[in-house]
Order: structure tokens, then C-alpha cells, then sequence
């Protein structure tokens, strides 16, 4: 029954509507159900008589019986704070936490996101941008990494596909029932999503989005992961609203950069700039990671400056060649041994291996490094 009652409460009232928690709070999901439909709340919740009035016109309207047989009929499930795969990250958004969560595919949304990264940015997103949102979602995905973002155009699609191609999981938040393509295009990548991880909304099943809505939904993928990296946001985008949502509950919040010319990078910079700083800037999977991540996790990383040929050479080869002069006389090998520090068979063994193999000549005198072309 508790799980009935949410159900229909988010059909009624709006999700993150910090009244109806307070409700639900005080009375519990069956006693907040029975007071909308009564017509009578308790005072002091912050719900006013218009408020209450648009709750009851849409219970009027809403089928839960429909809306339970259209969830079960593309595998949705419903999720309760008391479930045992609830998030409890959730609970931080206090009063505008979600009732419950209509959940369609497999998996276990809490263990998911014990190990989770939210990937968002711009629906226009540049080609530079789309590769990043790919590229990052594939990396984090094969490092056991849970890929969180919104389900959109740009960005966010990229980003699932990203950890799709990998073959590891990704979670699409959204702002419409679980059963909705939204966007259209996107019906296989949500079919997709679904076979291998998880479709959530705070909205039944039939319900499509709305602007505000979608502003609503960037809360739970903010609270729902360890961090968010924005790849690409303009000033204006709806990616800034998840990072500053992020921002507020602690989390990390990380921006790629862009080229300066490009609107659709303005955002990040606009985040970079913040004094104080709150926002790292990262370049890469291993840079989000180490945000992230347990203390030292990604901190293994091979060194990213080009390798030279003498970076393959064992200790005492590189001892020698350093103590080997470029004059045209060069130095006698007991001189070599002597500055290098090494003894004078060790000495002689390595000068044989740099000359085979080309960083050193022999002279008449000694031995010199062989001139650069």
C-alpha cells in the first residue's frame, strides 16, 4: 500500500514540491493521500488552499490503476525510500527529496551509484564536445564506473553511448514517465539504457516533460552521484543548474574546457572562474577519476610527456651515456666509469650496448655521443 499511495502522489503533486514531502512526513504516504482527497491538510505544511485545489482537479484526471498496468507492461518498477535499493544520497536534498522513483531496466540503483559520475552539457554540443561526452563515458565505464546523465540530445546521449559501446552501465534520469521516448530519437538508446542499466523518473509512466521539469530532474542526478563533470554549457544552459545543484550538496564539480571562441563552452569557463574556486578543471577520465575516487585511486597513470629513446634505457646505461662527452676527442672508458660512477667492467659493458645501438661513437681517445642528424 505504501507504494500505491507514493505512486499516486506523484501524479498529483508535483516532484520537489517541498509541501507534499512535509505531508507525507507528518502523515505518511496513505494519510497524505487521504487528506488531498478529503480536501483537508494539516497547517503549517506551506500548502496553500490554491495549491491543494490543483492537487485534487488532478486526481480527478489521474488513473493510477492505468498508470500501474502501463509501468509494469515495459518492466517499471516502483522504488521507495524504505527499499532496500533506495540511494540514501537522496535524503540530502531534505525537504525536496523525491517521494519515490518509477525505475524500468536491471540492476540495483544504489549499488549503481556507490560508484558514479554525472556527465552533462549542452544539447548543441560541437563536434569537439560530442567526442569528449563519448570518449569519457567509454573510459569511466571501463574503469567499473557507473555513467549518470539525463537522457538528452548532445551531451548526454553521447555520454550513454559512450559507457554503452564500453559495455558497462549508464543511468538515464528523466523528465517524463519511463515509458516516454523523449527525445524521440532517442527510443533506442532508452531501450538500450534499459537492457543493461537503468531508466529512473520521479514522473509516472505516460507523463511527458516539461521545461520546469526538467530543471526539477537535474537535482536527483546531482545527489545521486559521487560528482558531475559538465563537457559543454553555455551560459544559459541547463547543465549549469546540475552543477550548481551539485555544487550545493557537497559534491565534486569538475568542467572541461573549451576554446575560448566557442559559446558553447562559456559556461564552463563562466564555472572555472568562480572565487572561490568550486569547480576542478579536468582534461581527462584520469583527472575525474582522481576527483572522485578513493584517496590515491587514478593517481597511477603513466606519465603523459612523449617517451624518448633513452627512457627505455636500464639505470647504469643511462648513468653512462650521461657521463659520455659530444667533444670529437671524446673520454677513455675509465673516465666514463669514474663520472658515471660505475665500475670499469660495468663501464665497458654498457658503452659496447650504446654504441650497438646507436647513442654513442667510438674515437681513436675514447668514446663520444654520436652526433644528432
Amino acid at each position: 500500500m505504501e507504494g500505491r499511495a507514493r505512486a499516486w502522489l506523484s501524479g498529483v503533486c508535483e516532484p520537489g514540491d517541498e509541501g507534499a514531502w512535509r505531508l507525507v512526513a507528518r502523515l505518511g504516504a496513505e494519510g497524505a493521500v487521504e487528506a488531498v482527497r478529503r480536501g483537508r491538510v494539516p497547517s503549517g505544511l506551506g500548502i496553500t488552499e490554491r495549491k491543494l485545489a490543483g492537487w485534487r482537479l488532478r486526481a480527478e484526471s489521474f488513473d493510477l490503476e492505468g498508470v500501474l498496468f502501463l509501468g509494469e507492461k515495459v518492466g517499471g518498477r516502483i522504488l521507495c525510500p524504505q527499499d532496500p535499493g533506495w540511494p540514501t544520497t537522496l535524503d540530502q536534498l531534505g525537504e525536496s527529496a523525491p517521494l519515490m522513483l518509477w525505475s524500468r531496466g536491471c540492476g540495483d540503483l544504489r549499488q549503481l551509484c556507490l560508484r558514479s559520475v554525472a556527465v552533462v552539457g549542452a544539447r548543441a554540443a560541437s563536434p569537439y564536445g560530442r567526442r569528449i561526452a563519448a570518449e569519457l563515458g567509454a573510459e569511466l565505464a571501463e574503469r567499473g564506473w557507473t555513467v549518470v546523465s539525463g537522457g538528452a540530445l548532445g551531451i548526454d546521449g553521447e555520454a550513454h553511448r559512450g559507457a554503452l559501446a564500453a559495455d558497462g552501465v549508464t543511468v538515464a534520469v528523466l523528465a517524463n514517465g519511463v515509458d516516454v521516448p523523449y527525445p524521440p530519437r532517442h527510443e533506442g538508446l532508452f531501450a538500450e539504457i534499459a537492457r543493461t542499466g537503468l531508466l529512473i523518473s520521479e514522473w509516472p509512466p505516460t507523463a511527458h516533460p516539461t521545461r520546469p521539469r526538467f530543471l526539477v530532474r537535474n537535482r536527483v542526478i546531482a545527489a545521486l552521484t559521487k560528482g558531475t563533470v559538465v563537457v559543454e554549457a553555455d551560459l544559459r544552459s541547463g547543465a549549469l543548474n546540475t552543477a550548481h545543484r551539485a555544487r550545493d550538496l557537497g559534491r565534486h564539480l569538475m568542467a572541461f574546457p573549451g576554446p575560448v571562441t566557442s559559446v558553447m563552452s562559456r559556461g564552463c569557463h563562466g564555472l572555472l572562474r568562480t572565487t572561490p574556486p568550486t569547480t576542478r578543471l579536468v582534461t581527462c577520465t584520469d583527472d575525474v577519476i582522481e576527483e572522485v575516487g578513493l584517496i590515491g585511486e587514478g593517481l597511477d597513470r603513466p606519465d603523459d610527456s612523449p617517451a624518448l629513446p633513452r627512457d627505455h634505457l636500464d639505470p647504469d646505461s643511462r648513468a653512462v651515456l650521461e657521463a659520455v662527452p659530444a667533444t670529437p676527442a671524446g673520454a677513455p672508458a675509465h673516465a666514463i666509469a669514474a663520472s658515471a660512477a660505475v665500475d670499469l667492467p660495468t663501464a665497458r659493458s654498457r658503452l659496447s650496448l650504446l654504441a650497438a645501438t646507436g647513442f654513442i661513437d667510438r674515437t681513436r681517445t675514447g668514446w663520444r655521443l654520436r652526433p644528432t642528424p
